[in-house]
């Protein structure tokens, strides 16, 4: 029995000393410049009052010890230092109504290289989903593993008409096609990224028929939830449904998957254009 209680023990030691993903981790919460202001209730028209706004747009860089991933690269790096240079490549209404203020340095390159990180030392770009502020600079990525649910870049290049057609509207259709002959993996639903349960990519549609979240457990043992789009801020969870989905009963069970890990896990829940959660969170790290 002493042998056998032994050996247990020294299984156990041996697996939490070759399982270093979950115990290695640190997250930095970066933002491509902000929105604003303007009126929430562009955003969430079931919003009760006018109020203005001035949200991030989240970007994420991951340190795992099986290498450096990125969720969602923002906006565009053609964009970056005012609006003339914003309506070269993407549409004026967007410009007019977002009211970008990006600076070169806020773009993920530049993110990644004041952290010490070089864009081609990347491993894995992860893209919630195709629309102008997430997936605008996967070209400077080529060569990244780039993970999108398959249906997600196939709505990225035919939108449904209704959420518009244009090749530079909500979808930037050279976002994309600059990036066209890179790695992609096309998944279909929920994937552990490195198979031990440290990653896990998290199907969320609803804003977007193919949007992706993502579940990361940190060195200290907290387990993070990035929401992206599928809960972009805190009057979301107060009951106010965001506007431009593909599905509002996709979107609103999205939503309640992601509460529910949020509350069953002890799980922190971090939203991509939540300006409070920003302020207290964004440019630094999480461990």
């Amino acid at each position: 029995m002493k042998k056998t209680g032994l050996l247990a023990s020294m299984l156990a030691a041996l697996c939490i000393s070759t399982a270093p993903s979950a115990q290695s981790q640190e997250l930095y919460w970066a933002t491509s410049g902000f929105f604003g202001p303007f009126n929430i209730q562009g955003l969430i028209p079931t919003y009760p009052k006018a109020k203005d706004i001035t949200i991030p747009v989240s970007m994420w860089i991951l340190k795992h010890p099986k290498g450096v991933v990125v969720f969602d690269t923002g906006n565009n790096v053609a964009i970056s230092d005012g609006a003339d240079n914003c309506k070269k490549y993407w549409a004026a209404g967007s410009c007019d109504f977002l009211k970008p203020t990006q600076k070169r340095s806020d773009v993920i390159d530049q993110q990644l290289a004041k952290l010490g990180i070089k864009a081609d030392d990347v491993k894995v770009v992860v893209t919630s989903h195709s629309h102008l502020d997430h997936t605008g600079n996967i070209a400077l990525f080529p060569k990244a593993v780039h993970v999108f649910q398959k249906k997600e870049l196939y709505q990225g290049y035919w939108p449904e008409k209704f959420q518009g057609r244009a090749t530079n509207g909500t979808f930037v259709l050279n976002d994309l096609v600059s990036a066209r002959d890179y790695d992609f993996y096309e998944l279909d639903g929920d994937y552990d990224l490195f198979g031990d349960g440290s990653v896990k990519i998290l199907s969320t549609p609803g804003h977007t028929i193919g949007h992706q979240s993502m579940k990361v457990k940190l060195k200290s043992g907290q387990t993070v939830i990035m929401s992206q789009d599928a809960i972009w801020m805190q009057e979301n969870l107060d009951g106010y449904p965001a506007g431009l989905n593909f599905s509002i009963q996709a979107y609103t069970d999205s939503l309640n998957k992601l509460k529910r890990m949020r509350d069953l896990e002890g799980a922190k829940l971090f939203m991509a254009h939540d300006g409070d959660q920003f302020s207290k969170n964004g440019n630094k790290w999480h461990n």
